[in-house]
Formats: structure tokens, sequence, C-alpha cells
């Protein structure tokens, strides 16, 4: 089996918790969702879809801080009940091989690159923009509404 030269960075497990917190405490910018599609609530941090019938948090993310051109904070869904972080780093996550847009970034968090693989290899894709000695990491997301997914860091 090749070893991948990537692993994936799932939402860490305290910022899912502190989701779930604000949403027991009616925070205004974090919104319970009774799910009714089974691929339009990817959940961050199990890097799975939820299902129809689950809860999940809807709530704002920063995955490019602030005092940076790329600064951006954008809605992400979690479950709303616990779930099992996202733990097989070394493999891409089967629910999201498709409808993904891949962004390389720099040490400075300036976009450098970008590309998207329509399920047609995404390994392929993460090994060309890691392949760029400037890129620091990469950030999966969703083609069609461009919310941050993931984030990939070399092996």
């Amino acid at each position: 089996m090749k070893t991948s030269s990537f692993c994936i960075v799932p939402l860490p497990t305290d910022v899912a918790e502190k989701a779930r917190r604000a949403a027991e405490l009616s925070a205004e910018d974090h919104a319970i969702i009774t799910v009714d599609s089974a691929t339009g609530y990817p959940c961050r941090h199990c890097l799975h879809w939820a299902q129809p019938g689950e809860r999940v948090i809807l709530f704002p993310h920063v995955s490019i801080p602030s005092g940076h051109p790329y600064f951006e904070t954008g809605p992400i869904f979690v479950h709303a009940e616990p779930c099992e972080r996202y733990g097989t780093i070394g493999e891409y996550p089967a629910d999201f091989r498709n409808g993904r847009v891949f962004r390389a970034y720099d040490a400075d968090y300036n976009m450098i690159d970008a590309e998207v693989a329509n399920g047609n290899d995404p390994e392929a894709v993460i090994e060309k923009l890691l392949g760029n000695p400037k890129t620091e990491f990469v950030d999966a997301r969703s083609v069609t509404r461009g919310c941050f997914t993931f984030r990939i860091r070399r092996a």
C-alpha cells in the first residue's frame, strides 16, 4: 500500500464542541438544522455527510485568519451530537471525492494556486499542489458553494 505524502486535517474537536455549546446557548450565529438531504450537510469534524433526520449546527468558521488579504469567515456544519473526528488522516475522505476545489496557500496565507477535482483523482490534484515548494497547505472547499471542508498538509 502506497503511503500518502499528505495528511487530512479535519476540524479540531474543541472547535466542534465550542460550536455545540454555542448552539445550546442559542447563539445568534449558530443554527441547529435538521438534515433533509443525504449530500447537503457535510460535517467538518467526522468528514461524513450528515444523513436525513440528523441535526447539524451551521456556524461561521475562520479558515484564513484576519490580517491577511485572503481572510475569510464562512459557514460550515458539524453534527449537533458528538461524532468521532476523522482519523484516517493519510487517506482522502471517501465522502468528498466529488465536488471539491483545492486552493493552495503559502506560509503567509496567500492563495498561490487552485484546481477543481470532480472525482477525477483528488489525490493527484493534492500531490500536484503540494509539489510546489511554496505551498504551505491546501484547503478543500465545495466547488458549488465555496465553503471550507478540510485542510491538507504534507505528511
